[in-house]
């Protein structure tokens, strides 16, 4: 009687009995993490200083005075990593949602497109993004264009999203086929032709299913956009190279990784929000 007036009057109720366990279970994992955490970086604190070579390590590496001089720059090179990539991530998902259309077809008529796209993600897939980068950014340019159409900043960006529009039609393809034959069933009911069925009832569902895979891709092309400095825009890894060159000193790479990881982390941990928030929705 008096659990339920307890209830009634909305104080809290008791954990179970199960559900102590499970925090105590939950506190003691907590604690070993933490601890186990602490040693491991205390072990390094002391050991690492120790080795016989970390004073040369810490002058050519984590130089302060040489991070202070070059961080804005790099910091400002940096922007030009941005404005390629929100100039090629538009593109490679539109590119990758039509090859994964074209993938899907199955009528006979329509059937060169299909081969067309299985050509494409082989070949792309295939071939590693770096090399991809030098035969379009180094080949197309030496066909004699003019300017701008002989820019390596428009290259090295059309190569991109050549090399991820593969990749992420594929992912695309993936979203696609988990949708359940009954949905498709219940479209077809309704009168709604294969088109419509593709865009008011499949596609909104794939492209729900594969967003956390796609934010990955994203924190990846943030990065792989670095790879365009090997055929010349001056980008925050250049920049670093030209950097390191001048002082002798690696410290600006370091501080161009301090600027990746600002930039990616927050993304990845979004990821993995996504993905876990997914998983929850799949075991209810």
């Amino acid at each position: 009687m008096d659990n339920t007036q307890n209830t009634a009057r909305g104080k809290p109720r008791a954990p179970t009995r199960r559900q102590a366990y499970e925090q105590k279970a939950r506190r003691k994992s907590l604690l070993i993490a933490a601890v186990s955490s602490a040693a491991a970086i205390a072990l390094l604190v002391v050991l690492v200083p120790m080795a016989p070579g970390w004073e040369a390590v810490q002058r050519s590496f984590f130089n302060w005075n040489v991070l202070v001089k070059t961080f804005p720059k790099l910091l400002s090179a940096f922007t030009l990593d941005l404005i390629l990539f929100f100039a090629a991530a538009p593109a490679i998902f539109i590119l990758a949602l039509v090859i994964a259309l074209m993938r899907n077809v199955t009528r006979p008529a329509l059937y060169p497109l299909k081969l067309f796209a299985i050509v494409y993600i082989d070949v792309l897939r295939s071939i590693p993004v770096i090399l991809t980068i030098y035969l379009i950014g180094f080949g197309i340019p030496g066909l004699g264009l003019l300017p701008p159409w002989n820019s390596p900043y428009i290259w090295g960006s059309v190569a991109l999203v050549l090399a991820y529009s593969a990749y992420i039609a594929e992912v695309f393809r993936t979203g696609i086929e988990s949708i359940h034959e009954s949905q498709r069933s219940a479209a077809r009911s309704l009168g709604l032709s294969e088109a419509s069925m593709m865009r008011y009832v499949v596609l909104p569902q794939a492209i729900r299913r594969v967003v956390p895979t796609l934010v990955n891709f994203l924190v990846a092309l943030l990065k792989d956009v670095a790879l365009l400095s090997f055929i010349g825009p001056v980008e925050v890894l250049r920049q670093a190279g030209v950097y390191k060159s001048l002082f002798a000193n690696f410290t600006p790479y370091v501080g161009a990784a301090i600027i990746f990881l600002v930039a990616t982390i927050p993304a990845i941990r979004f990821a993995d929000y996504l993905m876990a928030k997914q998983n929850a929705q799949r075991t209810r």
